[in-house]
């Protein structure tokens, strides 16, 4: 352990000494605070906070902090805080000592009748002047007004909108990002881990756009604050809650329903946040459901729903101390009950079955400004993602002797994964030209991979009880990372991140050093690149293409061993101004190889999954992935969105799939299109619209079928993911209407999904053929296709008060 953190220390200590050094040239004052929302007192993030008279600034944190640390000036300095969607805010402070100063920006509407700015929260940086690359925020109101499935905003859907980011299939939410797999992917919500993100089998997400306020992807470029996945980072934040006054916002849709409320608890002292949603449609079935089992000679019901629920308390205990509470539950059940009896007899068969899954997550976050310039954020967390699988079934019937018997069997099986988490990070910026992370975390994981109970009394009484075994496991981490700027052209980000995973008695470390830079060809273009070495101890075994909840979350272990991935990005940026509206523009390519990725044995599945025999069912191998992406994105006016290209190649190898040969991810894509548009007619009507095109999936099919010795059937599939499905491409339209009340206002939305109703590829299936009696081919055997969705429209009413 020693040797594994003293690289980091000596970092530490070189930026310690090079902040101290820089500070002795001249005498300094700070400037620190927080920005936050006039309206609300919601803290705003990467607000720009510049001295115009130099030009050296600063941005807010994800807290809404700031701190910028001047030469001392003759007399005053005067300070420009400038947010997209806000007024401009100026203030000039004395000179003469470190000064404290927040900001409360007011929301503005553009000059073009009114028109609401939507604009990216990362301030008024340009994109060729950051050092971060591959990192994108797509703003809440934007997701909003895009079109919707069934009527429900759907934070994922929007996502697999930019380039390098795929969906599972049609209607999914699962992120392929760069050619990945979805455990790949770090989900934070309130910087609490969410290990399943999906709804519905995977057709709707866990994220209610009405509780969130920041929603940002980072695929690739990962600072060294990030670590844990290979592919990417979906950082969500939840609202605070209104610190001035009541308000509420909801939805009524198609499937599902949900309500929003947020207030003061004590006026800028304490808020809450409360956001709640639920489906409907098992309750709209069940009348339909039971007079069909009674044509059937049946009772019973059968349904399947999921909810959500969302809070969060906000406190300011101090000028420099806050304190959040927040918390998430989300849980879907499929339920069957269904009972036979015939009308003269006692005799009766039940069955009953379930599946259910579902998150838990909760969070405690402490704020504290230790000095003008030094942040700190202490959070602790629980995360908990489990599933259940249940049956039973009963009958009682007469026996021979006449007397009643009565049989009845009880399958279950369940896993889980939780995390307990410990992590502190802190913020450091002693001059315009540094801004310093520092910190380190502690996780404590629960596996579960599966436990199996049966109960039957067919024999006598008999109990079948397998636990599985509960696997404990330690994540430690430690980090620093320096944003330097070293000249006006040259700006870096570099870090180093320190991991080490204990299970079962076996350590495995990890230095990754991280590396981003931007160098500024010209006052318009810059030319950047980035390097990654990641490395991730939990594995995801999941041998179906849509993200099925039975998918099991295992560690690595002493058989097992972590994922490791290194990536490279090369690219270039620049924002574009045409006709006074500015549009930025980004080109990037990537390399990325993958090892110690693992996969289902030929024939392996979930089922039987206990105690540690999942491992003897996987095989570990390696993974490719490399590509270029093309992102042109317009931000502010009447008309708002984006074009998006990628061209990408994701290939595996594992020495015992596919005769150890090389073969296509089943998500590699080779070309993928994006268009979306929003444009606001007025400050009421709003047309949005959006155009995917995407090649086809790749599939294993059987090349040939032979027919063996006692009639048996024997299919040769060839290599596997040889087949290409049909391309993907489908146009989406929403159109809304806002109303004014006195109360609030009222937002009708009708969305219609494929809109020109392409027959997209699900999945194919073999149609046997047909021989008459004479040996005459009647029909050929072929692999038909299942599409899913056609054209569906939906309507949705929002409200606000």
């Amino acid at each position: 352990m020693r040797f594994l953190f003293r690289p980091l220390l000596l970092a530490g200590t070189v930026l310690g000494v090079s902040g101290a050094a820089q500070a002795q040239q001249t005498a300094k004052i700070t400037l620190s605070g927080y920005v936050r929302d006039a309206a609300t007192g919601e803290n705003l993030i990467g607000v720009a906070v510049v001295n115009p008279d130099t030009g050296e600034g600063t941005a807010t944190n994800t807290y809404g902090f700031y701190s910028l640390t001047l030469p001392t000036p003759t007399d005053s300095v005067r300070l420009l805080v400038s947010y997209l969607g806000y007024e401009r805010s100026r203030w000039a402070a004395p000179g003469t000592a470190n000064v404290s100063h927040n900001f409360r920006l007011r929301s503005i509407s553009s000059e073009l009748g009114g028109v609401e700015i939507v604009g990216n929260r990362g301030g008024e940086e340009r994109i060729e002047r950051s050092t971060r690359m591959s990192t994108i925020n797509v703003p809440i109101a934007q997701i909003k007004s895009l079109p919707k499935l069934f009527g429900e905003t759907d934070v994922l859907k929007v996502l697999q909108l930019l380039p390098g980011v795929q969906s599972g299939g049609e209607g999914q939410t699962g992120l392929y990002v760069r050619g990945g797999s979805p455990d790949q992917n770090l989900i934070l919500l309130d910087g609490t881990p969410v290990y399943n993100a999906s709804h519905l089998f995977g057709f709707f997400s866990v994220f209610n756009a009405d509780a969130l306020n920041n929603v940002e992807l980072i695929k690739g470029g990962f600072p060294a604050r990030y670590g844990g996945r290979l592919s990417s980072v979906l950082d969500i934040s939840m609202k605070e809650g209104n610190m001035q006054e009541f308000h509420g916002e909801g939805a009524v849709g198609i499937v599902a329903s949900k309500l929003t409320l947020e207030g003061p608890i004590k006026k800028d002292t304490a808020s809450f946040l409360i956001s709640a949603r639920r489906t409907y449609l098992d309750v709209l079935a069940q009348p339909f459901i039971k007079s069909q089992l009674s044509a059937e000679g049946s009772k019973g019901s059968i349904g399947y729903f999921f909810h959500d629920l969302n809070a969060k308390l906000n406190w300011k205990l101090s000028g420099r101390d806050r304190l959040y509470l927040s918390a998430y539950t989300g849980y879907d059940k499929f339920y069957a009950r269904v009972r036979e009896q015939p009308n003269s007899s006692r005799d009766y068969s039940r069955t009953a079955a379930n599946l259910g899954w579902g998150n838990l997550t909760a969070g405690l976050r402490w704020n504290r400004v230790l000095n003008n310039q030094l942040f700190m954020n202490t959070h602790f967390t629980y995360s908990k993602y489990q599933f259940n699988v249940g049956q039973e079934d009963e009958q009682r019937y007469t026996g021979s002797n006449g007397q009643n018997r009565t049989e009845k069997y009880t399958l279950r099986y369940f896993s889980n994964i939780r995390d307990l988490t410990l992590k502190t990070d802190l913020d450091y910026a002693p001059s315009p030209d540094h801004y310093i992370r520092f910190g380190g975390q502690y996780i404590l994981h629960s596996f579960r991979p599966g436990a199996l109970q049966q109960k039957d009394n067919f024999d006598g009484k008999n109990n079948q009880l397998n636990q599985g075994t509960r696997t404990l496991a330690s994540e430690m981490s430690l980090y620093a990372e320096d944003d330097y700027r070293l000249t006006e052209r040259l700006k870096v980000n570099g870090g180093l991140r320190l991991n080490g995973f204990l299970v079962r008695g076996t350590f495995y470390p990890s230095i990754e050093p991280r590396l981003a830079a931007r160098f500024l060809l010209t006052e318009q273009w810059a030319l950047k690149a980035a390097y990654a070495r990641t490395a991730q101890y939990i594995h995801l075994l999941t041998n179906s293409g849509i993200g099925l909840p039975t998918d099991l979350w295992v560690p690595a272990t002493p058989l097992i061993k972590p994922q490791r991935a290194q990536q490279f990005s090369l690219g270039a940026a620049r924002t574009l101004n045409f006709k006074d509206e500015n549009y930025e523009l980004s080109f990037e390519t990537y390399y990325k190889p993958m090892r110690n990725l693992i996969e289902y044995r030929e024939g392996a599945s979930f089922l039987g999954t206990v105690d540690s025999d999942w491992e003897t069912k996987v095989t570990s191998g390696k993974g490719w992935a490399y590509g270029g992406e093309l992102f042109l994105q317009k931000k502010t006016g009447r008309t708002t969105g984006w074009i998006g290209y990628s061209l990408a190649w994701s290939t595996r190898r594992f020495p015992d799939l596919n005769q150890g040969r090389i073969f296509p991810y089943k998500y590699d894509r080779r070309h993928d299109v994006s268009v979306v548009a929003i444009h606001h007619f007025s400050p009421t009507f709003t047309l949005s619209g959006t155009w995917v095109y995407g090649t086809g999936n790749a599939t294993t099919l059987s090349q040939g079928r032979f027919l063996l010795g006692g009639g048996q059937e024997f299919d040769d599939y060839g290599d596997r993911n040889s087949f290409r499905m049909q391309a993907y491409h489908r146009f989406d339209l929403d159109l809304s209407k806002t109303k004014k009340k006195k109360w609030g206002e009222i937002v009708n939305s009708f969305s219609i999904y494929n809109v020109y109703s392409r027959r997209n590829p699900y999945y194919l299936y073999y149609q046997r053929g047909y021989t008459d009696f004479e040996g005459n081919v009647r029909e050929k055997p072929t692999y038909r296709q299942v599409s899913l969705f056609p054209i569906i429209p939906s309507f949705s009413k929002a409200f606000k008060f």
